[in-house]
């Protein structure tokens, strides 16, 4: 039995918009846990302490003075940057060779793209993952939430030191950060500190 062609439509219309109902929870979904995400992820390493996005400066001062560097040994670090949102994001350099123990810095160059204020947040990840716990981060941008102005440049230190006890076959450690926009107060308030040109 076939139905009149006018019903039809009416019933391809409802199926219609019932899919786009669906199609529009979802992608609200997936935009607001991309959001999300950085929140989640900060209170799960704080609750670990597994890549830690908080800078814990008496422990890591004093582990800087009580270190030694081996200067018989040399670890390869490669730098990597991915950005997420309205900004284009590199280090200054691909790769440095370090010895553990010593102490170095390398600069991170963030870039706004476009012309309005936006607020992200820069997670860090290791390869090999072991290698995490013996990357000791002593100034980084990855321990807060970082505000650019319209079209805006910032140039950011991050100043490491590889634990002397990182295990003998591991001979290069990759350090790759992948900036997040995020939403909230951040993004509304002024200027952002200690801008470095």
């Amino acid at each position: 039995m076939t139905h009149p062609p006018q019903l039809q439509r009416s019933w391809i219309r409802l199926l219609n918009r019932q899919l786009m109902l669906k199609l529009m929870v979802i992608a609200c979904a997936m935009f607001g846990f991309g959001f999300a995400m950085v929140p989640i992820y900060r209170a799960i390493c704080e609750a670990t302490g597994v890549n830690s996005l908080f800078n814990k400066d008496k422990h890591i001062a004093e582990f800087v003075q009580n270190t030694q560097v081996d200067s018989s040994r040399k670890v390869v670090v490669e730098f990597d940057a991915n950005s997420r949102g309205s900004w284009l994001f590199k280090p200054e350099k691909a790769s440095m060779t370090v010895h553990p123990g010593e102490m170095v810095t390398v600069n991170y160059q963030l870039i706004s793209t476009v012309d309005r204020r936006t607020a992200g947040q820069a997670i860090p990840s290791y390869a090999p993952q072991q290698s995490g716990q013996y990357f000791k981060k002593i100034e980084c941008f990855c321990f807060k939430q970082q505000t650019l102005e319209a079209q805006q440049v910032r140039s950011f230190p991050v100043v490491f030191v590889i634990d002397p006890k990182l295990p003998k076959d591991v001979g290069t450690i990759t350090l790759s950060y992948t900036f997040f926009e995020v939403a909230g107060p951040t993004a509304m308030q002024g200027k952002p500190e200690g801008v470095l040109q």
